[in-house]
């Protein structure tokens, strides 16, 4: 028989489409499995990472229908951002209409593969029942607490007019017009994630069974709890006179309190607000005013693979406790958003601050020497502080506390707990987002919009040229009036962060908002679905998306949405598909088209194939030599089918011959291995070599019965990974009577013979074949029999037999 992918794959796609075959079921009876696969951004065509990730997920989901579980297993489109605007700009497209288009065409593609997912629940992020609830999430987190406005420091092109996110900064300048790039502070949207930092942290005890732990590593390093001394620093007279007595100092945290002896000078940030001041009040000199501008042109993310640089700013704190003169300097390596945005510097005890006073010649106090061993500076262990006044003699654990009992006493600082992790940005000065819903009221202040006139969408009718945010220069829409008074007024023309959009994506799911559209989703449905048993992605988001996720269900919660405290069970991180040993990509020309290769070999054999290469969360290179491989795999399943007999009910053959034992040993251990890795260890590709291996006793013997036995099981197997020819060929045979759960045969698993190892004093010498658990007399019998040679004319000590694994027979001569 001749295998013809497309004919099959055509048929079996289109019974699916008219049968309605992907769809949850509404009996809440039923055990639940929801398989979630993170969303594509609809940027035109399907890569192979698409591939890859809705495989594993389709296979799951796939699986568990074959158990009678009701599952969801649905898609969506991450449409909002960027990209589109950018596309817009080179292509003179909407972006509206550019996002849409695509869609069209990425879900024919992600048909093609055959991937079961749920048509009533297919939404797009820019769709405007989607923004509707979105906003109103906003609304009450802006009236619980949760989001506020501040003023922000943004990269502004002076060329564009116009905002820039991080990616549309290259070295330091505009994506587009190449121009320079500055920091500049603007009013935006923060939603306040730092209150949920603790529970953040805390919870993710409940997620250590299911989640890869680097994720959590990653989390828990990105949030940066840590606890310690904050404290302030005075200015001088001198310097507060210089700065117009409009500061008197700023605060600094450490965790090291115990080196606070050894501070010989302090740290602002680039954007500290004292730096701007100076900066605006032309209190430094051009030289250091370019200087600095240049070191806040940098993005914070790319300061930290820089040289340290500095520049006295000619201005001294006062050490709180010695009472002399610190010397203040902003350096490129202290972040605005790291705590206040300015640190206490100790170079004996810190690399960082050891690199920086040794290139600017700054004084190096040790207040710390270790009890055994020779100080070498920086020395950054545990030790005995010296140099440190009334504290000098203690162990630096006990003066940590001691120090820290002091400043409180004084009252001139107090211990807290500090965390890396800041308050989410949302604001973001483009088009192509969803409207954040407030508006601006000389009388009234921000007042957020009505929820009865909920979506404020976008205006359709903009010109995208890249040069400032359309919805300010739009003729209409940002006029108003005010919800509170009525009076005219201004809407925000800021629109959101895209991970807003994929932190709650997953509850919009669980109801048919079709039916009902007058919730974001039903709480019975949120009920029975919530939590995602597994969900998929790529480990790129290990932090932003998936911490975002995790916030928004906890503040979804408290504001009554939601009745869960974690959105996802259990996460797997699919490794990316390389080809010639780097991630593919259009610039470095080695990416491979899937549409292509559904066209030469078929959906079922790209599946098998990407599902086959290489473990599900490690990186997998492209060979194109297994794509063949995969392609004849199947093409010999479907062939071989001829040599089953037709049946509607599970055959039950007895094995006569050893080939026919071990081929249905085989069988079974398929079968007992599919359910150990669509269950825990996800491992398919040892599936999947399994079921080739089947094929091949199977072709060892000629009994037909044993045959189709090894098909009823093979195609249930594989029916999850490569659907087309599975539910094909358990059609032609079995009138797909054979898909669902198959009960394993412990008789088949059972050895008639074992092999054991026969070794003489220790080395091994032969291989005997004997029954399970012969007896030992037996064994050594057996043993000795194998061995005659080595044993010759030797004087036998002893003999040893370790039960069905091997025989030693000790010898002397």
């Amino acid at each position: 028989m001749q295998y013809n992918p497309k004919e099959i794959e055509k048929k079996w796609q289109q019974i699916w489409e008219e049968n309605n075959s992907f769809e949850p079921s509404e009996d809440k009876s039923k055990e639940k499995k929801y398989i979630l696969s993170m969303f594509p951004y609809p940027s035109g065509r399907i890569h192979m990472g698409h591939v890859r990730n809705y495989s594993i997920g389709d296979a799951l989901a796939r699986y568990y229908r074959q158990r009678d579980f009701n599952v969801l297993h649905p898609i969506g489109w991450d449409s909002f951002g960027m990209p589109a605007e950018n596309a817009a700009i080179k292509h003179k497209l909407h972006p509206k209409k550019w996002t849409y288009e695509n869609i069209d065409y990425m879900r024919k593609e992600l048909k093609s593969l055959g991937l079961s997912f749920s048509k009533t629940r297919e939404f797009a992020t820019s769709d405007p029942e989607y923004t509707r609830w979105e906003q109103e999430f906003l609304i009450k987190m802006f009236e619980k607490g949760l989001l506020y406005q501040k003023k922000q420091t943004v990269n502004w092109c002076e060329t564009c007019h116009t905002v820039l996110a991080n990616e549309q900064v290259i070295e330091g300048c505009c994506w587009r017009c190449d121009n320079p790039i500055i920091q500049k502070e603007m009013p935006g949207y923060y939603i306040a994630i730092t209150k949920y930092a603790e529970e953040l942290l805390e919870d993710m005890k409940e997620l250590q069974k299911g989640w890869p732990k680097r994720v959590l590593t990653m989390q828990e390093n990105w949030i940066g709890k840590s606890n310690g001394l904050e404290f302030k620093f005075n200015l001088s007279d001198e310097s507060k006179e210089k700065l117009g007595n409009c500061f008197d100092g700023y605060s600094v945290f450490t965790t090291r309190p115990d080196t606070i002896y050894g501070v010989t000078y302090s740290a602002l940030a680039p954007e500290h607000e004292i730096v701007n001041y100076m900066i605006n009040n032309n209190l430094l000199d051009e030289d250091t005013k370019q200087k600095i501008l240049a070191m806040q042109a940098v993005l914070p993310k790319d300061r930290a693979a820089q040289e340290k640089e500095g520049i006295a700013l000619g201005i001294d704190v006062i050490h709180p406790l010695t009472g002399k003169k610190i010397p203040v300097w902003v350096a490129n390596f202290v972040l605005v958003e790291y705590g206040s945005g300015a640190v206490m510097a100790v170079p004996a005890h810190d690399e960082r601050d050891f690199e920086f006073a040794n290139k600017y010649n700054l004084d190096i106090i040790h207040v710390i020497e270790p009890e055994d061993e020779k100080l070498v500076l920086p020395y950054t262990k545990p030790g005995i502080l010296v140099n440190s006044d009334e504290f000098t003699g203690m162990p630096s654990d006990f003066a940590r506390e001691a120090i820290i009992k002091k400043f409180e006493e004084l009252g001139i600082g107090r211990e807290t707990i500090n965390y890396k992790l800041r308050d989410w940005g949302i604001s973001r000065q483009r088009y192509w987002g969803a409207p954040i819903p407030f508006i601006h009221c000389d009388k009234c202040g921000l007042v957020p919009e009505k929820l009865e006139n909920l979506p404020v969408t976008l205006p359709d009718d903009v010109e995208i040229t890249g040069e400032g945010n359309p919805l300010e220069t739009h003729p209409t829409w940002k006029y108003t009036k005010c919800p509170k008074c009525g009076a005219d007024a201004i809407r925000e023309t800021d629109t959101m962060d895209t991970f807003v959009e994929s932190s709650w994506y997953q509850f919009r799911y669980v109801s048919d908002f079709h039916k009902y559209n007058d919730v974001p989703f039903r709480s019975e449905d949120e009920k029975y679905w919530m939590n995602v048993d597994q969900y998929i992605g790529g480990i790129e988001h290990a932090i932003l998306h998936l911490l975002y996720a995790r916030f928004f269900t906890k503040a979804l919660r408290d504001l009554g949405y939601v009745s869960v405290n974690e959105p996802f069970k259990n996460l797997l991180t699919q490794g990316m598909v390389l080809k010639d040993g780097s991630k593919m990509s259009k610039s470095k020309g080695n990416t491979v088209d899937p549409d292509e290769l559904i066209k030469k070999y078929g959906a079922d054999t790209a599946r098998l194939f990407i599902l086959f290469a290489a473990p599900p969360e490690k990186e997998l290179e492209w060979n194109d030599k297994a794509v063949e491989g995969a392609f004849r795999f199947l093409s010999r399943l479907y062939a071989n089918q001829e040599k089953c007999i037709k049946t509607t009910t599970k055959p039950t053959p007895v094995a006569k011959t050893k080939e026919e034992k071990t081929a249905r040993k085989k069988i079974y251990e398929t079968l007992k291995k599919a359910d150990e890795v669509y269950n825990r260890t996800f491992a398919f590709n040892t599936l999947i070599a399994s079921c080739m291996e089947t094929l091949n006793d199977l072709n060892k013997i000629d009994n037909s019965e044993i045959y189709t036995e090894g098909y009823w099981i093979i195609t249930n197997v594989l029916e999850p990974i490569v659907p087309h020819i599975a539910s094909e060929i358990s059609e032609n045979l079995f009138e797909r009577k054979n898909f669902g759960k198959i009960e394993i045969d412990e008789e088949a698993l059972k050895d008639d013979e074992i092999t054991m190892a026969v070794t003489v004093n220790g080395k091994k010498r032969a291989e005997i074949n004997v029954k399970p658990n012969e007896n030992k007399e037996k064994l050594v019998e057996i043993a000795k029999e194998a061995v005659s040679k080595q044993i010759e004319g030797k004087t036998i000590i002893k003999e040893i037999v370790v039960p069905n694994k091997l025989v030693n027979i000790v010898i002397k001569g």
